[in-house]
């Protein structure tokens, strides 16, 4: 998407034009849809859950890594679209729920790394909620310890430079 396209998206929206800046966060490009290798279905609705190739293997490697130490590690979320990102906020937008208190958790359109379907969101049986809950399980202390081995990084810790609320489900797989 061109950058006058996202500005124009961004106004229809609400959303200020310095939001990147101010939110110290960059633009990412869409990865190739054609291209994303499923890794599982989300359990509470059960829609595809997909990654770019290489973030897919990293995936499964963890995910066995964690199966051999008895930890069930299972993929809520993987890539959005765009289109997909302005939908969900659009959807709580006509909720009622106030811009800023949305963007406190879901990153503006054109901003997510769920575009770039290296991202993922991570439940466990006991815990499918994207809440800070999942902070509480034995999935996420096996993800604190374990998880930069496999190349993903929990991106919204607390108090992070993003002014995005504490997200420990969200870890996004960065290349070595």
């Amino acid at each position: 998407m061109t950058t006058a396209r996202l500005a124009a998206l961004h106004r229809s929206l609400g959303i200020a034009a310095d939001y990147g800046a101010a939110r110290h966060l960059r633009p990412f490009r869409e990865a190739d849809a054609d291209r994303l290798i499923l890794v599982g279905h989300d359990p509470t609705e059960g829609k595809p859950v997909r990654l770019a190739p290489r973030a897919a293997a990293a995936w499964r490697r963890m995910r066995a890594a964690a199966a051999a130490d008895r930890i069930t590690l299972l993929p809520l979320s993987g890539f959005r679209s765009v289109r997909r990102q302005t939908l969900l906020i659009r959807r709580k937008l006509a909720a009622g729920r106030p811009l800023d208190d949305i963007l406190r958790y879901v990153a503006a359109p054109g901003f997510s790394e769920h575009h770039t379907g290296r991202a993922i969101d991570i439940g466990t049986p006991e815990d499918v909620s994207v809440e800070e809950s999942f902070a509480r399980t034995a999935a996420f202390r096996w993800l604190r310890r374990r998880a930069g081995a496999f190349g993903f990084t929990m991106t919204y810790p607390r108090r992070n430079a993003h002014g995005i609320g504490y997200e420990p489900w969200h870890w996004c797989w960065h290349s070595k």
